[in-house]
């Protein structure tokens, strides 16, 4: 056997969407800052997102972390977000997905009945606190970095469907909200390609004519999610299908999605803080999530949301590149 790399991975999935946390095989990363080592990834070693996302060795809706030393001084590790749609500075289910990796693997102390881990995103401090069990990791609830609103009740014009509603706010990523009766589709899972294609051709009108901008996030300036919000909805229990760049759908409920929706929710006065709001996944998956502080984001009201899930541990992987491989970097299909 040739290998000319090799990639170390315990793959998960949380709530139904996979994380590939890799363990091994890609070294330090430059950078002061997890933001930084995440520019320098994407400028330089973008090749390995692709070979360890897209096909064979990953499939159209892959999702992964890399876990690299911290940067800070009061964080335990550092973790870099992969998928087939690029490099992002938060991923909600991929730090459940983490976090459960994490205890299940031992690569923290485990304390029971409550562990705590301290993660160093591009986006910024992110707590885990993983419920334990006899040693099982049984849900994790993260407190993730603070989100705002960006606009509330816009409109974009969307070739092929006219004039769209929607609103936009950030929760580890910029989030486009857009009721399914504004495309006129119904929430149904034998309807997705319909859905998919609306939300691409909604990312795109919204990203050439008014992009957002991180004031803070360097390189944060794009909405790759529109989320879908299903008739019925309210500031209690939301469901939605989230459609992703460049064209799949999120399995899990989607943890920075459902911060965004509920700064959404909390930027219209519905979701007041220490409430409960369920947030429900295409494939009827749940987050139950809580905003538990006011704060700003550069000037910008913004709130501190707490999302809860679980995530199972599928498999322990060595992932290897033979030199005479002809899709070094895989495939998208």
């Amino acid at each position: 056997m040739r290998s000319k790399r090799m990639f170390t991975a315990v793959d998960s999935h949380t709530e139904g969407m996979p994380t590939r946390v890799v363990t091994g095989g890609v070294g330090v990363i430059p950078g002061a800052t997890m933001n930084e080592k995440r520019l320098h990834f994407i400028e330089h070693l973008d090749d390995l997102r692709l070979l360890l996302m897209n096909e064979p060795r990953g499939h159209s809706a892959m999702s992964g972390a890399i876990l690299q030393p911290s940067t800070r001084d009061d964080c335990d590790w550092g973790v870099l977000y992969i998928e087939v749609s690029g490099c992002l500075p938060m991923c909600g289910h991929g730090t459940i997905g983490v976090a459960t990796v994490l205890v299940e693997t031992g690569m923290v102390e485990v304390v029971e009945p409550v562990t705590t881990i301290r993660l160093d995103t591009p986006a910024g401090l992110v707590i885990a606190r993983v419920a334990v069990s006899d040693g099982h990791a049984e849900s994790v609830t993260l407190e993730n970095v603070p989100s705002y609103v960006v606009r509330l009740d816009d409109v974009v014009d969307v070739p092929g469907y006219g004039p769209v509603p929607y609103s936009l706010a950030f929760g580890g990523n910029f989030y486009a909200m857009v009721d399914l009766d504004a495309v006129g589709l119904p929430f149904d899972r034998s309807r997705q390609q319909e859905i998919l294609t609306a939300g691409l051709a909604i990312m795109t009108a919204i990203n050439e004519t008014a992009p957002p901008k991180h004031p803070e996030i360097e390189g944060l300036d794009h909405v790759h999610h529109v989320e879908f919000i299903a008739p019925g909805s309210d500031a209690r229990l939301s469901r939605h299908a989230m459609a992703i760049y460049p064209g799949w759908f999120d399995r899990s409920p989607c943890g920075t999605g459902t911060s965004a929706r509920m700064a959404e929710l909390w930027g219209r006065g519905e979701l007041a803080l220490g409430d409960d709001f369920v947030n429900e996944s295409f494939i009827g998956s749940r987050f139950t999530g809580r905003l538990i502080a006011e704060t700003t984001v550069g000037g910008i009201p913004a709130v501190v949301p707490t999302i809860t899930g679980r995530a199972w541990v599928t498999g322990i992987g060595q992932y290897l590149l033979d030199p005479s491989d002809p899709f070094p970097t895989g495939f998208s299909f």
